[in-house]
């Protein structure tokens, strides 16, 4: 689990910082070779996610009621959800030819996780 460090300035506000050591652990987790650019390309940008995230904290939802679902007393799922309808894909067959070792209507592949 990522580990965060948190302080308070003087202001109260929190301040969450994700470090270098921890982009690189997700990324191992992710079997991604990120280069030192990307490593800190990543770091700021989940950076500046935990600090949005921090500001939500922020709000005042002492009178907002607790939630089970996202539709209001006033709304239906008939009204706000498209029908679910199955499409089918006619490219399949033709894309399991390209395979070189398909099992319709899979692919085989080499297993790849090793550690």
């Amino acid at each position: 689990m990522l580990e965060f460090s948190r302080f308070h300035a003087e202001n109260t506000e929190l301040t969450v910082k994700i470090s270098r050591e921890d982009v690189v652990r997700v990324a191992e987790l992710a079997y991604l070779d990120l280069s030192e650019s990307e490593l800190e390309t990543y770091r700021a940008q989940v950076d500046e996610i935990l600090e949005y995230i921090g500001k939500l904290n922020e709000l005042d939802t002492a009178s907002v009621e607790p939630m089970a679902q996202v539709l209001t007393e006033d709304q239906s799922a008939d009204a706000t959800l498209r029908e679910d309808l199955e499409v089918p894909c006619g490219i399949a067959a033709e894309v399991l030819k390209q395979a070189p070792d398909p099992e319709p209507p899979y692919f085989r592949v080499p297993k790849v996780i090793e550690r």
